[in-house]
């Protein structure tokens, strides 16, 4: 036999069952709260990495074709990576014996870091003076062999604007900087973008690292992912006509009204009802049909049964001048 319950215990069932019952709705009042990270805000979205890796695929075959046309070799180059990160773990990547330029950004005037392995530097410079490109080992540069690695250094940064073209950056290549000067190139802690490109020659292969600064993804991607997304936009012929219908059916503000003349103050001061205000005008000079503000036509005011109206005798725009009779 099932032993009764007390009335205590009854109430903590109840208890415990309303408890249970509760408790999403408390959760939702109260939503869980997580650790937020202020270094993680601004980051780049999936929209516009893969805006910035059409780019820089374009970038990459550009350049494929043109510099193997200059070198007269082989020439490969594929983006491998891009993403974002702060800027001393770029310089972390950075081997301790590199080839480091300054590039600037026009015209917003920042700073772009570009890195190019001399293991392919070396055997760059080799077919350009004449030899077969093989690999060589690694060492510094001498003046003469860095002055011919600027050569190429341009071509990139020629290619880097033409690819770059519609966000409207020049990529203007400054010098070689020194293995103690990068680190004052930018701060730190800027959040930078990261894209790099693997360079392949028929005996050798290297890296190419170019590093831009937080402004590049702050503002001018932002302008990038909206050119880029009315262009690629595609409207069926059907949408296209509901949005025609739409548009002819919204209603503008017109006025008729005559041109502007010049009243004297002292004319408005003296004017009774019954005055009459000469407003040397021609008794022919037609009044201007103002739409949305705008003069668009020379019109008459007539009358249209109970209405006013106007009677258009004659365009006053440019713009409409141009259309077919």
């Amino acid at each position: 036999m099932d032993k009764p319950l007390a009335q205590d215990e009854i109430d903590a069932l109840f208890q415990q069952a309303r408890t249970k019952a509760a408790s999403p709705k408390a959760q939702a009042r109260n939503p869980r709260m997580q650790p937020f990270s202020f270094s993680r805000g601004g980051q780049i979205n999936n929209e516009q990495m893969r805006a910035i890796s059409l780019l820089n695929d374009i970038f990459a075959r550009n350049l494929t074709h043109n510099l193997g046309a200059f070198l007269r070799t082989h020439f490969n180059v594929n983006l491998v990576s891009a993403e974002q990160l702060p800027y001393d773990e770029f310089l972390q990547r950075i081997p301790d014996i590199s080839y480091v330029g300054s590039v600037r950004l026009e015209p917003i005037g920042a700073i772009c870091v570009l890195q190019l392995d001399l293991n392919l530097a070396l055997p760059v410079i080799d077919l350009l003076l004449g030899g077969e490109g093989k690999p060589a080992t690694v060492r510094e540069l001498t003046d003469i062999e860095e002055t011919i690695l600027g050569s190429v250094v341009e071509i990139i940064c020629r290619e880097l604007t033409a690819a770059w073209q519609p966000v409207g950056l020049t990529f203007k290549f400054e010098k070689r900087q020194m293995q103690t000067q990068i680190a004052r190139l930018m701060a730190v802690t800027e959040k930078t973008l990261s894209v790099s490109f693997e360079m392949r020659m028929p005996q050798v292969q290297g890296i190419l690292n170019l590093a831009f600064p937080s402004v590049v993804s702050n503002t001018i991607l932002r302008r990038l992912i909206t050119d880029w997304g009315r262009q690629n936009r595609r409207r069926s012929p059907e949408m296209l006509a509901r949005v025609e219908q739409r548009v002819q059916q919204v209603r503008l503000g017109a006025s008729l009204q005559l041109p502007s003349v010049r009243i004297a103050a002292m004319e408005l001061e003296s004017m009774q009802p019954g005055t009459v205000l000469r407003l040397g005008l021609a008794a022919t000079t037609p009044a201007e049909l103002h739409v949305a503000g705008m003069a668009l036509f020379h019109a008459l005011p007539v009358r249209a049964g109970e209405h006013r109206g106007a009677q258009v005798v004659g365009r006053n725009h440019p713009l409409l001048n141009l259309s077919t009779e």
